[in-house]
């Protein structure tokens, strides 16, 4: 087994506590060295103001923790396709410097809200902003990867082969449990749930990153957050599939088991956040540490 295995783990901390010396002192508690920077007090880390940036990269340095990914608010699945494109340009002026200064390579971006199915989806559009977004973090020596999420990629594997096709320079992070509430566009109505596995082995050529969540779907057709390898994500034959063709990159976890991002009704109070995601961390860890040689 590789001895190092733990310095391919980082972790969506936010969701334990959007204090980030809560983030700090859990990911020194499970012995990592790196966190996924997304939210920090109630601000994305590319919205925080100057102080507190500063504020954050001392107490990361200090801490000897680094920052494998800025999950950005870029693209999202909050923000329309018809929005101003300002908004986004804005967004990339704010991460670039920031990322440089803590050295980090990789921004989570996205290629805007789904609109409602049978409606214009603007594809021009989202491919033509996609490439100034690719190409903005090339020039800067950095790299943006799409993540399959609720946005235009993430309709099926096949929207984002298209996307891939389109944007040249674009790679991904791949989410092992996004697709479990995901309709499969790309198939015939009434459009099936997507499979994990099945859209994993279609995009697996372009994958630069991994975060790991899993969930089943309810009556209800909605999501319910499972721990690592309890749910539909095919998490352990993913990540062992990765390892055994030679993936060398990092696996963040993002449980959404104590709380969500953008779902506040699911979240939980801060102590049972703060548990959850480190018995949620530890079981993957153990995961990967079986899978890796």
């Amino acid at each position: 087994m590789d001895s190092n295995y733990k310095n391919r783990l980082s972790g969506f901390t936010d969701e334990a506590s959007p204090d980030l010396k809560e983030q700090i002192k859990l990911t020194k508690e499970l012995g990592w060295s790196f966190i996924s920077a997304r939210t920090i007090g109630s601000a994305n880390i590319h919205d925080i103001s100057d102080s507190a940036f500063e504020d954050t990269a001392n107490a990361l340095s200090e801490a000897n923790i680094r920052v494998v990914e800025f999950g950005s608010l870029i693209g999202n699945w909050a923000k329309s396709i018809q929005s101003d494109f300002e908004i986004t340009k804005k967004e990339i002026d704010a991460c670039i410097p920031r990322m440089k200064k803590l050295g980090v390579k990789y921004v989570r971006v996205m290629s805007y809200a789904q609109e409602p199915w049978g409606e214009e989806q603007y594809e021009k559009e989202r491919f033509k902003r996609l490439n100034y977004i690719v190409q903005r973090f090339k020039d800067a020596g950095l790299t943006a990867l799409h993540e399959n999420c609720m946005n235009w990629g993430g309709f099926s594997a096949n929207h984002t082969l298209r996307l891939l096709n389109a944007v040249p320079d674009l790679q991904l992070v791949f989410d092992t449990g996004n697709p479990i509430f995901q309709k499969d566009r790309s198939k015939e109505a009434p459009y099936p749930w997507q499979d994990s596995l099945e859209f994993y082995h279609e995009v697996k050529h372009a994958i630069a990153h991994v975060h790991i969540k899993d969930a089943v779907m309810t009556a209800q057709n909605t999501p319910q957050y499972t721990f690592p390898g309890e749910g539909l994500g095919h998490v352990k034959t993913i990540v062992k599939d990765l390892i055994d063709n030679g993936y060398e990159g990092m696996f963040a976890v993002e449980p959404h088991m104590g709380k969500v991002f953008h779902d506040a009704s699911q979240n939980q109070d801060d102590e049972y956040a703060y548990s959850i995601f480190k018995t949620y961390a530890q079981r993957f860890e153990l995961m990967l540490a079986d899978v890796i040689p």
